[in-house]
């Protein structure tokens, strides 16, 4: 049984803390995971762009930024959709074929402006792999919608209260242990 599970919370909630925590302690446990992260870029406290990140590679490039130019702008940010592509997308081909488990963090505005994210995101979708995607809470694009009226996925909210404990209780859900 592959388990399948969707992180939604709030801008700067923890959901991608949450998911690395998790990666980590999948890994101890022996699982190979592997796929996309975005992180921030920051000039000293202010938050300038986001990087994209091969998990298995550890590879990071920025792919949006303030200062991009670019025909892709999601509020301030020029996205570069190419670079998105070379290492967000290639990585979770790499995933879907190598890895245990499959992250995707994050599918939110920037990244849906990728076709090939879009189409590379479905068809993981459809494979018999453990998953763990994060959500932009409330984004109305039809990526996102479909992800959330899928029977297969369970969604699970980060919250202040709640993100020490997710990991754990994500990672006994992989292992099919009991809650």
């Amino acid at each position: 049984m592959y388990v399948k599970i969707g992180l939604s919370g709030l801008p700067g909630v923890g959901k991608t803390t949450t998911l690395i925590k998790t990666i980590e302690m999948l890994e101890e446990e022996g699982f190979v995971v592997g796929g996309m992260l975005t992180e921030e870029v920051k000039e000293g406290y202010r938050r300038v762009g986001f990087y994209v990140l091969d998990w298995m590679t550890k590879r990071k490039e920025i792919f949006a930024h303030k200062d991009f130019e670019s025909r892709y702008r999601v509020g301030r940010y020029g996205v570069n959709i190419k670079i998105l592509d070379e290492i967000g997308v290639n990585a979770l081909k790499t995933a879907a074929e190598k890895a245990d488990v499959v992250v995707i963090d994050e599918i939110g505005k920037m990244e849906v402006e990728s076709k090939n994210f879009i189409k590379t995101v479905r068809d993981i979708l459809e494979m018999d792999k453990h998953m763990i995607l994060t959500l932009h809470k409330k984004s109305r694009n039809p990526l996102l919608q479909e992800i959330r009226r899928r029977d297969d996925i369970r969604m699970l909210e980060v919250t202040p209260i709640n993100r020490n404990l997710l990991p754990f209780k994500i990672v006994k859900l992989i292992k099919g242990e009991q809650l």
